[in-house]
């Protein structure tokens, strides 16, 4: 239970990469009064909090529904963290399109979009919460430790948004990038042990 418990952290933990939020925040919000920018924060990360939490309860219902198996899912889910990892490795730290990112530069609240979808409550965050609450397995325990983790990640990555502009100071680019890249690094064994254990599970039935 504690293995499960800390693999559901760290997965989530990864993906949404509370330290790489920083820099994204600070170029979208870094220009508004301090308490303009906890408030941001604070709907950010409670909208956030809504999709992935909603996602999770709803989430297995929508597979089985689609006809869709755990091990195509955990397959799926790996191929896209490990394309999320590589993006953190080589510090390509934007999560939206183009076109997104244009958007967002004339929106005057920056919480819903881009912050909190797909910034926060991105693809790859959803996929994990799909996977892990999969490998729960109806397990009511299991699935509670899953949210709770959850939670606890969500508001790690309220604080850092909250504490931003002097965290961006502290560690400076660079920093943020180092904690990135390792970040990266896990993210993308993880996604292979996604894969791996998709691909057994299909040979085995």
């Amino acid at each position: 239970m504690i293995e499960f418990g800390f693999k559901s952290f760290l997965t989530l933990l990864v993906v949404i990469d509370p330290i790489g939020l920083v820099p994204v925040f600070l170029a979208l919000a870094g220009s508004k009064p301090s308490h303009i920018q906890h408030r941001i924060a604070g709907k950010a990360v409670l909208v956030a909090g809504i999709v992935v939490f909603a996602f999770a309860l709803i989430g297995r219902g929508l597979l089985d529904s689609l006809g869709i198996s755990l091990e195509a899912l955990r397959i799926a889910g790996g191929i896209l963290l490990f394309r999320i990892a590589m993006d953190m490795v080589f510090v390509q730290l934007t999560r939206e399109t183009p076109e997104e990112a244009a958007e967002a530069g004339t929106r005057q609240d920056i919480s819903v979009f881009p912050l909190a979808i797909p910034l926060i409550a991105g693809p790859g965050t959803l996929a994990s919460i799909l996977v892990l609450g999969a490998e729960a397995k109806g397990d009511p325990v299991s699935f509670g430790l899953i949210l709770l983790m959850a939670a606890l990640v969500l508001a790690l990555a309220y604080f850092f948004l909250r504490s931003a502009a002097r965290l961006s100071k502290l560690l400076g680019r660079t920093g943020v990038n180092v904690i990135t890249r390792v970040l990266g690094i896990l993210l993308a064994a993880l996604a292979v042990q996604f894969v791996t254990d998709g691909l057994k599970g299909l040979f085995t039935i």
